[in-house]
């Protein structure tokens, strides 16, 4: 079979084009990949996810925080969970940052019944471009 320089061409444009496309987008999930979750009393909360960088992530999640929020946490390709008691949401809780979002939410929850949680449950979870 003889294909013709010009299909030849288009077909090679088109394989340019698409990895031109494809590394674009890994790019940009690699760029905006940072995570915060701001961490009060009382089951408050703020989170934010695949933000430019660290500082940027950490002030949008403090932003979002309905109270005071001093525990910080952050994450980079990778998921966070949040666990309070609740039985008493202004007693115990747990937090976790791991690769995977099921890891994360495991350990949050083991981490709230370690401090002395009786009906832990996950308040939050957030994972970024790559978690």
């Amino acid at each position: 079979m003889i294909v013709s320089t010009a299909v030849a061409q288009r077909r090679a444009l088109c394989i340019l084009a698409l990895t031109l496309v494809l590394g674009a987008s890994r790019l940009v999930s690699e760029t905006w990949a940072a995570g915060a979750f701001a961490i009060g009393k009382c089951g408050a909360y703020g989170q934010a996810y695949d933000y430019p960088a660290e500082n940027v992530a950490l002030a949008a999640a403090r932003r979002q925080c309905k109270g005071n929020c001093p525990t910080t946490v952050t994450m980079k390709r990778a998921c966070a969970a949040f666990a309070v008691d609740m039985a008493n949401p202004c007693g115990a809780h747990g937090y976790a940052v791991k690769p995977r979002i099921s890891s994360s939410l495991n350990a949050a929850t083991r981490k709230c019944y370690e401090f002395g949680g009786k009906e832990c449950v996950i308040r939050a979870w957030a994972c970024d471009a790559k978690g």
